[in-house]
């Protein structure tokens, strides 16, 4: 409560009861506790919620994942500690404002028209002056002119002494300290009642355990359901189209607990809509709700900010995921062999690879983790940025001030089409995440690309492979180069191309030295010469030839040469892998020059792939799942009071003044003698003038 308050005291009870009373309402504690309450919400802002555990341990450690397990900082808003604060701080403002609740509305009624006439003297407004009319007749034109001005006003005679006049306007001031701190215990209580402690007593009362465990949802024991009647819930909820579904899923620090609804969900079609940027601008789902009860079927739309609401729970748009696309990959063997296979399959779904499948020594699993048929990206390439020459002062000013949303660079969004993402597990459990786009994409390179993608876990970013597209806009000219570089035939012809066509025909000594230096940097790049320690081939293997050999002044120039005549050597196994194949030699210009730059960083990339084959999406067919935020909230209403309460009492207090008037009027002669003071909470400029004014009126002083 506020300072200006005070806490009546309370004699009965033992000394000890009346101190922790004291303690329990007082405004001091009350603060302390919503500091409390504010660094916590802080920490469950800044720490991630309701995380699985090994997200933690990857993140900050095992001491402290288990150290932010144990005090429940990952479910802060649920943990005992955090409702048991609120629990007190409800209990604190409540005692508070059950204490001066009978003080303020005996303030609110009272006048104090017994004050002394002396006192008038104390305070900083007061006046006095001479009125013709008696003191009984002048006290009541007073009263009744302050009554019409909206002023609660209350005469006093007093004997043959006078008659006082007592007023007061404003009093709904004080009510404002009563909303706004019943506005604090409303709001409490509305969020325990939407928290997770309803849901937790629900488990408690019923016998219910969280579940760790996996598999179906229909299998999941019905001890770990919540049934229908739950008095409050939030859970999310996957439907796939063309499928209905009538359990959420609510989390909780240690497992899942199931809630059943009155309803279910059948869903029609989800529709998204994209800007000309690929940016997506619309979600909705088209939707049947199926009561339980009736057997009504509620047609509804589900928009972002639109929820739908059916038996007291609201269905609100949560966002998106795959419900079960069919997908058709081609395995490329990444060693240029040639012989790829065609696999199919269904996200969420996996397929078991054999070893004669081109996937290594042992069998493999690939899982079908995710289908993704728009990615937006930033396109933005390196020819995009400033030109100093063109830099003036008013556009570097336009590019950063201004609207919230400018940056200092341009962003170039574009959907580049589809992608898909599969992990390829091995017999042990251990596995790689893969994400590949379908289509190649211009990086801004000089020649499109195909981009593949892979990570070690899930909380680390993905590490591209990027392949060169070929003029059909396929990976069939890079992987030819890749098989031919394993071919030592096709790589000796290539060389003697390469040393002939560089030397002049009559130096014949030159011509076989330069073959035999382009043939070692050939093997070096193809990983023919390997052993313990040393790179398996590409750029790598190149570099530790050079340090080994090379004097450490000499490597930079040697290095130009070297990485030239690989350059040259690159191109004419290219063009010796098409002869074979019976296809027509690249010409010699600016895109076959741009496509074998970034096939040699492909080649050499390649090496440090940690997969034998790479899976193309060839086709799809694309199922979309809506995934629905399923609430029960009655205490929302509450909440909504408190909001009320709050913003009421805030604005009484803030800009209602509380005024106090008093008149005393003594008999003098055939008039009286008038005394007048004001009194108000709030020393303002304002005050000054309204008691210009009160003067005038009353006692025809002008200011």
């Amino acid at each position: 409560m506020n300072a200006s308050l005070p806490l009546q005291s309370d004699e009965r009870g033992s000394p000890r009861a009346r101190a922790l009373l004291e303690l329990l309402s007082s405004m001091r504690f009350a603060i302390t506790l919503l500091a409390v309450i504010c660094i916590a919400m802080v920490i469950g802002t800044v720490l991630k919620q309701q995380e699985p555990v090994g997200n933690y341990v990857n993140q900050f450690g095992p001491f402290w994942a288990q150290l932010f397990l144990a005090i429940r900082l990952n479910a802060v808003y649920g943990s005992w500690w955090f409702l048991l604060i609120l629990a007190f701080l409800v209990v604190s403002t409540s005692l508070c404002i059950a204490r001066n609740t009978p003080k303020i509305f005996q303030d609110l009624r009272t006048l104090k028209e017994s004050i002394r006439e002396q006192s008038l003297l104390a305070f900083h407004h007061r006046a006095e002056g001479a009125l013709p009319q008696g003191p009984e007749q002048a006290a009541r034109e007073i009263g009744a002119a302050l009554a019409k001005s909206g002023w609660k006003v209350r005469l006093q005679q007093r004997g043959e002494s006078g008659w006082m006049v007592a007023a007061k306007t404003g009093s709904f001031n004080k009510i404002g300290y009563l909303c706004a701190h019943s506005a604090i215990v409303l709001a409490c209580l509305g969020g325990l009642l939407d928290g997770d402690l309803v849901v937790r007593a629900q488990m408690l009362l019923r016998g219910k355990t969280p579940y760790t465990g996996g598999g179906m949802v229909s299998d999941v024991p019905e001890q770990h359901r919540l049934p229908s009647t739950n008095p409050t819930f939030r859970g999310n909820l996957l439907v796939s189209e063309g499928t209905q579904s009538s359990t959420a899923i609510l989390n909780q620090s240690d497992g899942i607990v199931l809630q059943e609804l009155p309803f279910s969900i059948e869903l029609k079609k989800f529709i998204v809509d994209f800007y000309s940027t690929g940016m997506p601008k619309l979600f909705a789902s088209d939707i049947v709700i199926h009561d339980r009860e009736t057997g009504e079927a509620i047609p509804a739309r589900v928009e972002v900010n639109h929820p739908a609401h059916w038996r007291g729970v609201d269905i609100f748009q949560s966002s998106f995921d795959d419900g079960g696309s069919a997908v058709t990959l081609k395995a490329v063997p990444l060693d240029g062999s040639g012989k790829t296979f065609t696999v199919q399959g269904t996200i969420g779904n996996s397929t078991e690879l054999a070893k004669g499948q081109q996937v290594g020594a042992e069998k493999m699993t690939l899982e079908y983790t995710g289908l993704r048929v728009f990615n937006v990206e930033n396109l933005s390439g390196p020819g995009e940025g400033t030109d100093p020459r063109k830099v003036d002062l008013k556009s570097s000013l336009d590019a950063r001030l201004g609207a919230a949303n400018k940056t200092a660079t341009r962003k170039n969004l574009r959907n580049v089409g589809p992608s898909i993402n599969y992990k390829l597990r091995d017999a042990s459990g251990q596995a790689r995440e893969y994400h590949n786009y379908m289509l190649p994409m211009d990086l801004g390179d000089g020649v499109p690309v195909f981009v593949l993608g892979v990570r070690d876990s899930a909380d680390a970013g993905f590490r591209y492979l990027r392949v060169p597209a070929d003029g059909q806009g396929t990976m069939d000219d890079f992987f030819r180069l890749r098989g031919a570089l394993n071919d030592a035939k096709l790589r000796e012809a290539a060389v003697q191309s390469y040393a002939k066509q560089a030397t002049d025909p009559a130096k014949a000594q030159l011509r076989e030295q330069l073959a035999a230096s382009t043939g070692r940097a050939l093997a070096l790049f193809a990983g023919a010469e390997t052993g313990p320690g040393r790179a398996a081939g590409g750029l790598q293997a190149v570099s530790e030839f050079l340090e080994s050999n090379v004097a450490e002044t000499e490597r930079a120039r040697a290095g130009e040469v070297l990485v030239r005549i690989l350059n040259g050597a690159l191109f004419e196994l290219e063009q010796q892998a098409r002869a074979r194949d019976g296809l027509a030699p690249l010409s010699r210009d600016d895109k076959t020059q741009a496509f074998m730059t970034q096939a040699v960083l492909a080649l050499s990339d390649v090496f440090a792939y940690p997969a034998p084959v790479a899976f193309e999406l060839q086709d799809f067919k694309q199922v979309q799942a809506s995934v629905f935020q399923v609430t029960r909230s009655p205490g929302h209403l509450i909440v909504y009071a408190a909001f009320a309460l709050l913003i009421l009492g805030v604005f009484a207090m803030l800009y209602v003044r509380e005024r106090r008037l008093w008149v005393w009027l003594a008999p003098s002669g055939t008039g009286s003698q008038a005394r007048m003071a004001l009194s108000s909470n709030r020393k303002l400029l304002e005050v000054d003038r309204e008691f210009d004014r009160l003067k005038e009126r009353i006692l025809g002083i002008k200011p």
